[in-house]
């Protein structure tokens, strides 16, 4: 194991360096390329309107835009929840999180974590013979047990943790009582902040500037030592979640301000990523998708993206916590400039990988669905599911809608609202605004993207169908809103010293 000179002992659990993991498993090295790369770029706080293709102002994204036109975008991509570990466990294993007890975002020295009981991507691609790597944000537990060489990835370079848990970080220096209550407002049932129960002690201004450009380092290296074997490379920005970082080459550099400096500095990783495919010969058998995981966190305003035109944001199930952008390309397998409405769910990249690389499912049950047919642009290809269900708080059950994309029905909840004139500033956040939905209300998605009108009354026949839906979310995943247990649910890990 090895260490970059330039950090202090807390890089041991949170931002490692490490090389090949060998034991307890050897892999024959292939020396052709019968199946494909696959590279996830994964940002975090990211919103709907962040990159060009999808309206961005201020800033520009040149690369992520030819990515687009080599390949496709997808406008109605979600995640399975507004929130960072609770969506990133959706996308590493297939699964609604819920279904896995993980809720909501992680906290420092949380007693639980991602379950070794569940199969991840990375896992199931290693056991195809593919190297993995995961550079960037884990959190998915921070204990020993639950870290990502123990899930799949032969190496890991990045923080355990959001940056925010991070005592040194300047927002935190200047407004410690400001930002401690935030976070007990948006995460009201988690253990988190008490003034000491912070992670990061030794982090630098200067380690969190050089996050994005250190993550890219690393990946353009790993693809270059596994050009002769498929692998599966993971690049998870802390970017552009608060505080925000971004190197010198980049910073005052655009009409957006520190927001649109990180914006172009994640632009400029993608364009690393796709010459170091094509310079490495492996440009027409790397499937690389660009994503983010769940909206942009508009309390912090000017240091946080646009979800434009869809409503709010991070921590809410509006189409504006939940649709997030979404860019793919593989050439000669993904028609160039494709742009499509299709709905879609990161759920559905687990066993679409497996199908593609002839990996069989795990035997425990998954909720993602092969939709390849409709990524690779085939005829007639519709979406498999019924419906897709929105969870978010602890189980709560709060939205569901049609697999087409058009029709939403939310159901009675509380939700935290950030009115524009309550938005932070230059990394101090604003307050939030407690709503409540009374009874259901039903959107039409493709007539009104924004959720702005309820139709539940003219179409009554489509809040019956999908209150349908719902008591089958209920019947195998429970909802705590209605006090109903789902007889699908698994537990999550839980930290050693806890049990």
């Amino acid at each position: 194991m090895q260490f970059l000179p330039r950090f202090g002992p807390w890089m041991k659990s949170a931002l490692t360096s490490l090389t090949v993991l060998t034991a307890g498993a050897v892999f024959a090295v292939e020396t052709s390329q019968s199946r494909p790369n696959i590279v996830i770029i994964f940002c975090d706080d990211m919103g709907y309107a962040d990159i060009g293709k999808f309206g961005a102002e201020g800033y520009a994204t040149p690369n992520l835009d030819r990515m687009a036109d080599d390949g496709a975008v997808f406008r109605n991509f979600h995640v399975a929840q507004p929130v960072c570990s609770a969506s990133r466990c959706a996308l590493l294993t297939g699964c609604y999180p819920n279904r896995l007890g993980m809720h909501l975002a992680l906290g420092p020295k949380s007693n639980t974590g991602l379950s070794d009981h569940e199969t991840t991507l990375a896992e199931l691609l290693r056991q195809q013979g593919y190297a993995t790597a995961i550079f960037g944000k884990w959190h998915l537990g921070d204990a020993p047990e639950f870290m990502p060489l123990r899930r799949g990835f032969d190496e890991y370079f990045g923080l355990t943790l959001s940056a925010d848990y991070w005592p040194g970080h300047p927002d935190l220096i200047a407004n410690f009582p400001t930002l401690l209550a935030a976070k007990k407002r948006e995460y009201p049932n988690l253990p988190i902040w008490d003034g000491t129960n912070v992670f990061h002690p030794e982090m630098s201004i200067d380690d969190l500037n050089h996050l994005t450009t250190w993550y890219t380092e690393r990946s353009v290296k790993f693809i270059e030592k596994n050009k002769s074997r498929p692998f599966f490379l993971y690049l998870a920005h802390n970017m552009p979640h608060v505080p925000l970082g971004v190197t010198d080459k980049f910073r005052g550099k655009t009409a957006r301000g520190l927001y649109g400096d990180v914006i172009e500095e994640i632009d400029w990783s993608v364009g690393q990523i796709l010459d170091a495919l094509k310079r490495n010969g492996l440009d027409t058998n790397t499937w690389v998708i660009f994503t983010s995981d769940n909206g942009p966190w508009l309390s912090y305003g000017n240091h946080a993206g646009s979800a434009k035109p869809l409503r709010e944001g991070k921590t809410t199930n509006w189409e504006g916590g939940t649709r997030v952008p979404c860019v793919m390309r593989w050439p000669g397998h993904i028609p160039a400039g494709t742009d499509t409405w299709d709905m879609l769910m990161t759920i559905d990249l687990f066993p679409t990988i497996a199908k593609l690389v002839g990996a069989k499912l795990p035997e425990h049950k998954i909720d993602g669905l092969d939709v390849w047919p409709i990524i690779s642009r085939q005829s007639g290809a519709q979406n498999p599911h019924d419906a897709y269900w929105w969870y978010y708080e602890v189980n709560q059950l709060q939205a569901v809608t049609t697999s087409d994309g058009r029709w939403k029905l939310q159901f009675p909840h509380i939700w935290h609202s950030m009115p524009p004139q309550n938005m932070g500033h230059d990394g101090v956040p604003g307050t939030y605004v407690d709503r409540k939905i009374e009874t259901n209300e039903l959107y039409d998605l493709v007539h009104d993207i924004g959720e702005t009108t309820d139709v539940s009354a003219a179409h009554p026949e489509i809040v019956k169908q999908l209150v349908a839906e719902a008591e089958k979310a209920r019947a195998e995943l429970g909802d705590s809103l209605t006090k109903r247990i789902g007889q699908g649910l698994r537990e999550p890990g839980r930290r050693n010293e806890a049990k």
